[in-house]
């Protein structure tokens, strides 16, 4: 029988994957009916609900990201629930296309059970990542439209 991880452990492989640009493996470390917040996404989707579509989202985000995020800074904070953790991290942010790099704040509140995230809320610098890729006015289009 395979180990089970911690939620510590857990938010761990999550980071070394997409500081790898490993995003095609996310999905794996999420429950089938997992739930995933962005709670400041400006115009996506705020709430993906299931592996499928995480792993539908992390593709997407293999095929199209022009940005390599590398973790910084990270502290994870185990709380007085045994299945939950808060991550406090930076991205090192380099466009591949600009050529510009950054910083941008994240936090992360897991919920890990039998070794598998069942639900995240991710608070993360959108805006940031909008603008360094050029799509202020995008947004701005789009947030007017809505």
């Amino acid at each position: 029988m395979p180990e089970t991880l911690s939620p510590r452990e857990v938010f761990q492989r999550l980071i070394e994957r997409i500081g790898a640009g490993r995003y095609t493996e996310l999905a794996e470390l999420y429950a089938e009916d997992a739930v995933v917040e962005t709670v400041f996404e400006p115009a996506g989707p705020r709430r993906i609900e299931g592996r499928a579509a995480l792993g539908e989202r992390f593709a997407l985000v293999a095929a199209s990201s022009p940005v390599e995020l590398t973790p910084a800074n990270v502290v994870v904070r185990e709380t007085d629930d045994a299945e939950v953790v808060v991550a406090e991290f930076d991205y090192h942010v380099r466009h591949r296309v600009t050529g510009r790099t950054f910083e941008a704040a994240n936090i992360q509140v897991l919920r890990v059970r039998d070794g598998l995230i069942v639900s995240s809320r991710d608070y993360h610098d959108h805006l940031a990542l909008i603008v360094a890729d050029g799509k202020l006015p995008q947004l701005v289009a789009a947030l007017e439209g809505a």
